[in-house]
Parts: structure tokens; sequence; C-alpha cells
């Protein structure tokens, strides 16, 4: 159904923080693309765009990250409409952000549409970033560490089978603090939320360690009771 409208309107545009580890050195790393187009041209950003008439913001999502940068099949969640009238010069752009968080390895990254490069950068040492996406950057790092305490988005940034050593950097990574090692296995293993694989790792020059995986059901029964990680 089409409209006409007698004044003018702001334009609408999506932008998608996705968040991977390092494993190789624990680092919390962005995916972040070179634009190939004004403004900006040739400045780091996030990958996004505007949105087509008739199509879903989530949609919108979804389809510029696969256009952009080649990332598709991720879990995306809203994270807060940025609507500041001056935070796009070519006019007045009012953006929804989301956050996601993938394992690096699975996901092949590569530019496309109107993109330069596509790399993923550690959150520690960025690029000067066009528009306002250090500020949506900020937002999104800060939604992350206060909901990977009570939810498991953590797992999102691991291999499906994983150490318990694995898990706890994770966590240490992404809250920027230390665990008790003997405190952190207890208190994981107590919530019943993940599997002992009856497997160990291969290919490894130390001893071989137990590798578990995320129970999302058992999850699911936890949250459904009040529960939380409690992390």
């Amino acid at each position: 159904m089409s409209h006409t409208y007698k004044y003018p309107r702001p334009a609408l545009t999506v932008d998608t923080v996705i968040f991977g580890l390092d494993v190789k050195d624990y680092t919390l790393q962005v995916l972040l693309v070179e634009r190939a187009q004004q403004p900006f041209k040739g400045k780091w950003a996030i990958p996004g765009g505007f949105v087509d008439p008739g199509e879903s913001v989530d949609d919108a999502a979804r389809r510029e990250l696969e256009e952009e940068c080649g990332v598709k099949n991720v879990f995306l969640e809203q994270l807060y409409t940025f609507g500041d009238p001056d935070r796009d010069p070519r006019e007045h752009v009012v953006t929804i952000a989301y956050v996601a968080l993938v394992n690096i390895n699975d996901h092949k990254v590569k530019a496309g549409s109107d993109a330069s490069k596509a790399e993923w950068f550690p959150v520690s040492r960025l690029p000067k970033l066009a528009f306002d996406h250090r500020k949506i950057l900020k937002m999104a790092i800060e939604r992350i560490q206060s909901k990977v305490r009570y939810r498991p988005i953590a797992f999102e940034l691991l291999p499906k089978k994983f150490t318990l050593t694995q898990l706890q950097n994770v966590y240490e990574t992404v809250l920027e603090k230390r665990f008790d090692k003997r405190n952190f296995r207890k208190k994981m293993q107590s919530l019943g939320i993940i599997k002992d694989l009856g497997q160990t790792q291969t290919k490894v020059t130390h001893r071989a360690a137990k590798l578990y995986s995320l129970d999302r059901k058992a999850y699911r029964e936890l949250e459904k009771q009040g529960g939380n990680l409690g992390v």
C-alpha cells in the first residue's frame, strides 16, 4: 500500500554490531566495513544501510549483513534507536541498531555492495568510525556485558563443543574481570545447562580437556523457573 505524506520525514536505516572472539589471544572483536561511498568514504563503519519500502527492519538488518560483509544466519537483537538529526550529514536519518554475537570461525567475511573491505577489529584498538558509530558500539558493549551475566549469550562466541577453560576465558574477556577457576566451574556445572559430551580435545599439544556443549532445553527450563546464570 502506497502513501503520500504532506510533510517531510526522516529516512530509516539499520546498523548491526557483530561481536566475535579471537580464540588465539581471547580478545573481543567487532566486525567493521570500509565505506566505498560518500559520506565518510574510506572510513570504517558498523555494517548497515537503508530500509527498503515494504521491508521489515529485521529483514533489512539481515539483508545488509549479507550484502555488505557476507554474514548470514545469525541471531539478531535490537539494541536501541538513534535519532539525532545531525548524526548523518546527508539528511535526518534514524537508525535502529542491532547486536549479534558469533563464532568467528563459522563466518567467512567478505566485502560487498557499498563496502570496500570487511574486517574484524579488537574493540580495544578501533579505527576512527563514521557517523555516530563509536557511540552505538559503546552502548552495544555495555549491553552484552550486562546481559552475559544472566543469559547464555556468551556461548554464541564459542564453538559448539568447548572446554570449561574456553568458557571461562569468554566470560573473562567480555566482562573484563578474572574468575576463580574452581568457583567458576562449580557455578556453571551447578546450573545444569552444560552437557559433558564424554569427549576430549584432539590435536592439542597439552593434556586434552573434556568437551561440553550448551543444553538449550535445560536453559529454557531454568528460565521458566525464574532462574538466571548469575555470573
